[in-house]
């Protein structure tokens, strides 16, 4: 069975908006990376909505990286944290 070779796109590292730095830390990292810390720091913070576990609600830092939005689902997170992320 051949051995699969991880696709160089996404490993490819990205400059992190000072925004988002705050929330997850210094850049440059790979996409993949970005989502786990994010997703790290939601849960460490207790930011999942507890009713409907799609939704994240923001805390401060996260807001601005929400663009002011209180609360997003996490299919728009993944596109509102792209605005952040720069080759």
């Amino acid at each position: 069975m051949p051995t699969r070779k991880a696709n160089p796109a996404l490993l490819r590292p990205y400059k992190l908006s000072a925004d988002l730095q705050a929330v997850i830390g210094a850049g440059p990292l790979p996409r993949g990376q970005v989502m786990k810390k994010l997703w790290e720091y939601i849960k460490e913070n207790g930011l999942q909505d507890s009713t409907n576990k799609r939704m994240i609600n923001a805390d401060a830092k996260l807001k601005v990286v929400f663009g002011g939005k209180a609360q997003v689902s996490m299919f728009e997170m993944t596109k509102l944290v792209s605005a952040h992320l720069s080759a």
